[in-house]
Order: C-alpha cells, then sequence, then structure tokens
C-alpha cells in the first residue's frame, strides 16, 4: 500500500485521503455508534438549578432522569459553546497536522457555530496551512444526525474533503426536518411563542407542526387540534420525503415519549415495510427548549426546503 503525505492537507492512504470527521452532541446519534465511526463530539451544556450538566450522550448525566425534571415542569438553561472550547476541541488534530471538517448544529438555532468559526480563524494565525473545514448542517437533533451520516457514508466510500464539503453544499437543504412538542410552556419559555399562543394553545390542546427554514430557524408551519394527529402527520412528512429513496435511512428522536415516538415508527413502516428507522433521544440541551415529548422525524427529499 502507497503511503502519500501532503502536509497540512491529509493523509493519503492507498489513494484515499484521510481526514477526521468532528461533530457535536446535538446531532443526537448514539454515542457507541460516533466511537464506531471514529467521529469525534463537543459537548454543549445545561443548567439545572445552578448545576452544570454535559449534553455527553447521557453519559455523566441520565437522560431518563433529566426527562422526569422537565416533565415535572423544571425549566432548564443552556450555554453555547465558546471560543475557547472549539479551540481546543480542534487543535489537537490541527497539531497533528490532520485535516478537519465539523459537521455542526445550526447556526440558526445556537451561536456555537460561530464560535467554531472564529476558532478556527484563531487557529489559522497560528497554523496557516491548516486545513479546517465548517459545515453549519442549517440541522437540529437527529437532522444534524442524518447529515453526519452522510458525511460518514462519503468518508468510508472514498470521497476527497473537498468532495464531502461540496455534497453538503449541493444537499443539505435536501433535510426534511418536522417536530412537534407536547408542552407549548417550553417554546414560550426559549422565546419562539407568546406566552398568550402559549395559553391559548394549552387551553384548546393545539399541538404545533414546526420546521427548521433554509436559514436553519425553528418555524411554526401549522396548528393541530390532537396529539396523535400531529405525531401521524410527522410520519405522512416522512413517507413523502422518501418516497423516490424509501431505503434511505430515517431517523426519529423524541425528549423521552417513546410510545409516541414507536407510533410514528409504526405508522411509516405500515406503508414502507422495509424502512431503516432509528428511534434515538433527543440530548439535554435541545429537550430543554422542546419540554417533555417532543418527537421529530429526520429524512433526506428530492427538493431543497423553501
Amino acid at each position: 500500500m502507497v503511503l502519500l503525505w501532503n502536509e497540512f492537507r491529509g493523509t493519503f492512504v492507498g489513494g484515499h485521503e484521510m481526514y477526521q470527521i468532528l461533530t457535536d452532541s446535538e446531532c443526537d446519534l448514539p454515542a457507541k455508534f460516533l466511537e464506531e465511526n471514529n467521529v469525534k463530539a463537543i459537548y454543549f451544556h445545561t443548567e439545572i438549578d445552578g448545576k452544570e450538566l454535559v449534553n455527553d450522550f447521557g453519559k455523566s448525566y441520565s437522560l431518563d432522569k433529566f426527562y422526569e425534571q422537565i416533565k415535572a415542569g423544571v425549566l432548564p438553561s443552556t450555554t453555547q459553546v465558546n471560543v475557547g472550547e472549539y479551540l481546543e476541541f480542534f487543535k489537537k488534530y490541527v497539531e497533528k497536522k490532520m485535516a478537519i471538517v465539523y459537521v455542526g448544529f445550526s447556526g440558526g438555532l445556537s451561536g456555537s457555530m460561530s464560535s467554531a468559526r472564529q476558532a478556527k480563524e484563531i487557529l489559522l494565525e497560528d497554523f496557516p496551512e491548516a486545513d479546517i473545514r465548517i459545515v453549519d448542517t442549517l440541522a437540529a437533533s437527529g437532522g444534524e444526525g442524518r447529515l453526519l451520516l452522510e458525511a460518514i457514508r462519503l468518508q468510508k466510500t472514498g470521497a476527497s474533503l473537498d468532495d464531502l464539503v461540496s455534497w453538503f453544499d449541493q444537499n443539505k437543504l435536501r433535510l426534511q426536518q418536522w417536530f412537534t412538542v407536547d408542552n407549548l410552556t417550553y417554546l414560550y419559555h426559549g422565546g419562539r411563542i407568546s406566552r398568550a399562543s402559549a395559553t391559548l394553545g394549552t387551553l384548546l390542546k393545539v399541538k404545533p407542526l414546526l420546521d427548521v427554514d433554509p436559514a436553519g430557524k425553528l418555524r411554526f408551519v401549522s396548528k393541530i387540534r390532537t396529539r396523535k394527529k400531529s405525531l401521524l402527520t410527522l410520519a405522512e412528512k416522512v413517507v413523502t420525503a422518501v418516497q423516490n429513496d424509501p431505503d434511505q435511512p430515517i431517523i426519529i428522536t423524541t425528549s423521552g415519549d417513546w410510545d409516541a415516538a414507536e407510533l410514528v415508527k409504526q405508522h411509516i413502516v405500515s406503508q414502507i415495510p422495509k424502512a431503516d428507522i432509528q428511534v434515538n433521544p433527543i440530548g439535554m440541551t435541545i429537550s430543554s427548549h422542546t419540554g417533555f415529548g417532543c418527537v421529530a422525524v429526520f429524512a433526506l427529499g428530492t427538493q431543497d426546503r423553501q
């Protein structure tokens, strides 16, 4: 096997460029899966009653316990990953002359993406030949995870770093991501809706359908009167999105309502029997803004979302 070295542009093994894929804990993919695919993650933070919790895929703080707390009405706060944390995260690879690509949480939902870009510019002052790519997925939760699956697939099939970034530029808006929540209080607490809307919606048992716009920001799509109907609507959105590629991975995530997530899964399977579906927990950061019972679905469609 021929080994070629191109300084600061990555290692080439057997003609394939090697680069490190990085992400963050908002991708909501299993930690074991990331480890098996050599993807490294930086962790977001959440705070409850003055105690800082690390959103490390449930390793240091039980997600089930966290879900119980928000179900009981606890209102956590969240903080973005700062520039210093990204500097430390990226630098260990840059110092080894490894090319890196950070596939991260939507800049439309968090200032962390801006911090990552600032860290890149600071590192380039000391390592001007470093190859650091920043990809804003414009996605959240399993949406970021769904796009990360594509990054892993591309790397495994021998795609260069340029090709990988180009794929994201051309395809990331094809991601369809739909959400519903069971408690409007958390959307109000996070500044997504007004107090009046939250109060009236709760009284009328409104279950909102939300998605993420092309700028990576959360938006309301419609109001649905029952929980079950909102869940079935999620399933139908996925079935429509994947009709031209029904074998693709589909991700469902939930902040603790596993029965609701299973209902969505089974409705999809009833129409696509061999659907490749994984159901994952939503991490503490996003759950802090959705409350208990959020269910979300993610798949690649054929058209860019508008």
